[in-house]
């Protein structure tokens, strides 16, 4: 699928991977992206698939919007669409030297390593602490304040 798309220069710039699904774009979003810039030279970005988000509740926004609005953020080098089979599958290609992880993403980042050198993939997981406060800073806030005004 994206074989020889994303081409390792040697070992020369260090690459950032951050996955999210993004709905609803918010200054959260923006933080945790540009925080996760600030740890390397190319941000690439998986954005979740419709048919992958179980954890909550269904995007709104459908996936290529949001991965057209990720891939407009200037922090962003390039995002694309998650596998619908194996999460794994992208980063084969992108082979990120540093994962970054929400404040919010729910994973054991010891066992996301391991699972990565299993792999062959063995990038550096990293979480990124809660951003800033604001009173909309989350897609679920968003959501309470637009049915709170018009619901």
């Amino acid at each position: 699928m994206l074989a020889g798309c994303y081409p390792r220069p040697g070992d020369l710039l260090t690459r950032v991977l951050a996955t999210g699904t993004f709905d609803i774009l918010h200054p959260g979003h923006v933080y945790f992206l540009t925080q996760a810039r600030a740890l390397g030279d190319e941000l690439f970005v998986i954005i979740a698939r419709d048919s992958n988000v179980t954890h909550k509740p269904k995007p709104i926004v459908p996936e290529e919007q949001r991965l057209e609005m990720v891939n407009a953020l200037g922090t962003v080098d390039k995002a694309l669409l998650g596998s619908e089979k194996d999460m794994f599958e992208p980063l084969k290609e992108i082979r990120p030297d540093i994962i970054v992880l929400g404040y919010d993403q729910h994973f054991d980042i010891e066992l996301l390593e391991e699972e990565l050198t299993k792999r062959g993939l063995p990038a550096k997981v990293v979480r990124v602490p809660l951003s800033k406060e604001c009173p909309l800073c989350s897609t679920g806030a968003i959501i309470k304040a637009v049915l709170k005004r018009y619901g």
